[in-house]
């Protein structure tokens, strides 16, 4: 019998931090307004009132303080949960996550460790503007000591995010505006789900398309409206970027031989090049037409709506692309 249920991303997220919380009275919470309030995206609603502001601290606007806190907190035993309700917001403590959070397991010879996870939400769609819509996930997996996880339904955000608390280091976990009213099928069982580990969304002969976070449901539309002309697409969702299973799209890439790379961050050094890259260094024989990769334009991201629309990748452009790479 069945004990899945349909609830959004949000929801399954939620269910994640009470579900650890509940288990490892280590845990803590800290972020703005996700006390009462429960979060400017409700994510937390209904923690302060079980757990107490003991361990769901609602903290001033400082980004760098708060991280740096955390920081200090993971240290010396506790794991916190960070809340950085902005993605574009992490850069104001890029010290703290990029020069201490990340560094100083190796710096201290294995002696410290970090459990920490940086809950944020990036991306588009909403008409939030340059600083309020960005993609960076990008930044993060180019740092060594930080893993980054960016699952694109409500059961991975949720098998993923417990995952992520356990990992003993400094996770990056990333979750899109546009999916938290996502609904999806979760089991009321507890699971984890490692990280560095691939889902094909949609299995396809005829080309590879390799995506994560909301680009995930746009590559499944296309390749929906594909399979009407005859065009089977093979949807890889990474998950995360780093660990990276290279492995899976090598595989995928061995059978179908073209490859399309879909991410809404801007495309000039995205970490779509980084995997064009790899799959040229691993598979380049197995490739039968260029790799095409289908990304933001290079500009930052309009209020306008339908500027933005313009501005970000879209289903259309993920079907041109498909249709390129197999002309």
């Amino acid at each position: 019998m069945s004990t899945d249920r349909l609830i959004s991303y949000s929801e399954a997220i939620n269910e994640a931090l009470q579900e650890e919380m509940r288990r490892d009275a280590d845990i803590v919470l800290m972020g703005e307004d996700i006390g009462s309030y429960g979060g400017v995206f409700k994510v937390t609603k209904g923690l302060y009132s079980e757990f107490g502001a003991e361990r769901v601290i609602d903290t001033p606007i400082s980004e760098t303080g708060f991280i740096g806190a955390g920081v200090g907190a993971a240290m010396t035993g506790l794991i916190p949960i960070i809340e950085i309700m902005w993605i574009d917001f992490t850069l104001v403590a890029l010290d703290q996550i990029v020069n201490q959070a990340a560094k100083l397991k190796y710096m201290s010879g294995g002696q410290t460790s970090i459990p920490l996870v940086i809950r944020t939400q990036g991306g588009g769609g909403r008409g939030n503007g340059a600083q309020h819509s960005q993609s960076l996930e990008t930044i993060f997996a180019h740092i060594p000591g930080l893993k980054v996880v960016a699952p694109s339904t409500p059961y991975d955000a949720k098998g993923l995010l417990k995952t992520a608390v356990r990992e003993g280091s400094p996770v990056i976990f990333i979750e899109h505006k546009m999916l938290y009213n996502q609904k999806g099928h979760v089991p009321l069982e507890s699971y984890t789900i490692p990280l560095g580990q691939s889902d094909v969304k949609r299995r396809g002969k005829d080309v590879t398309l390799v995506s994560l976070s909301r680009m995930v449901l746009f590559s499944l539309e296309a390749a929906e409206l594909l399979s009407q002309e005859g065009i089977e697409v093979e949807v890889i969702d990474l998950r995360t970027l780093v660990p990276l299973d290279l492995a899976a799209v090598i595989q995928s890439v061995k059978q179908t031989h073209r490859v399309v790379i879909v991410h809404e961050a801007t495309g000039a050094y995205g970490w779509g090049a980084e995997i064009s890259a790899r799959i040229q260094e691993e598979a380049f024989d197995e490739l039968d037409a260029p790799i095409v990769r289908v990304t933001a334009e290079d500009t930052p991201v309009p209020y306008n709506l339908n500027l933005e629309k313009e501005m970000l990748p879209q289903v259309k452009d993920i079907v041109n692309a498909i249709r390129k790479s197999i002309q």
